[in-house]
């Protein structure tokens, strides 16, 4: 009786390999596809798979303990995990650390500062320059320069849909004299002008900040800064609007 192994060629039966005790690492290579495929799970190496077997399985979920990405990341979905994200071209991108969720959620825990981007020092190699981003009740944004010679700030364009209007805050510092500097009027978003009660040439540092709508498509959302909840799953708005940072991955769960 032929052992289940055995091969039937042209009416004889010949032995066939079923064991290849070469463990070594091999070398995978080919021609690249295109085609965005699931990874087929291995179930059997024989040319003639009968046709009424099992269905084919494919991975719904892989684990891996190295990942390389030689070009891009796509898809839709949540990137969950502990640990850092690191750009190779760190005079182009940014180090985030801790945990991501959702579009991209950085974290710090306890009292620590999140919001952090981390670069290589424009001029010297040896160094690195830190920085945490600006926190607040709102999703402000800026403007600042030097006004002289002149008596009307104007403001970007890409502000108006942008901004609410309504939250137009202006800091004036005056230099090297006392000009009793008021702001005379504020142009819808197209610009700011100062007016010197003095009535002497204007020489001044200014500042101007707005809040941003978090939807502009929505103007009536607005940003719960204190809310009930041990996650941020529980915020009663859309978090789909936020990139959202201090908590730990664990309490995502």
């Amino acid at each position: 009786m032929p052992a289940a192994s055995d091969k039937r060629v042209d009416d004889e039966f010949v032995p066939r390999n079923t064991k290849d005790n070469n463990c070594n690492d091999k070398f995978m290579g080919g021609t690249k596809s295109i085609r965005y495929d699931y990874i087929a799970k291995a179930t059997t190496g024989d040319d003639n798979y009968p046709e009424d077997a099992c269905d084919l399985l494919y991975h719904g979920n892989a684990q891996i303990d190295n990942l390389q990405v030689n070009t891009e990341i796509n898809g839709t979905g949540g990137i969950d995990l502990i640990g850092t994200i690191d750009s190779a071209t760190s005079m182009t991108a940014p180090t985030f650390f801790g945990n991501f969720v959702g579009n991209l959620t950085g974290t710090a825990s306890g009292n620590k500062s999140s919001g952090a981007f981390d670069i290589s020092h424009p001029k010297n190699e040896n160094l690195r320059v830190r920085h945490i981003c600006a926190e607040g009740p709102e999703p402000g944004i800026y403007i600042r320069g030097r006004l002289k010679g002149g008596n009307v700030i104007n403001l970007p364009d890409y502000w108006d849909g942008l901004v609410d209007p309504d939250t137009i805050t202006v800091t004036l510092t005056q230099i090297g004299y006392s000009q009793d500097l008021i702001v005379d009027s504020i142009d819808g978003l197209k610009s700011v002008k100062i007016k010197s009660g003095g009535a002497v040439a204007i020489d001044c540092f200014y500042e101007i900040w707005v809040a941003r709508w978090l939807d502009p498509k929505d103007t009536s959302k607005k940003l719960f800064v204190t809310y009930e909840g041990k996650t941020p799953h529980d915020y009663p708005g859309d978090n789909s609007d936020f990139i959202v940072g201090g908590t730990s991955a664990i309490d995502w769960r």
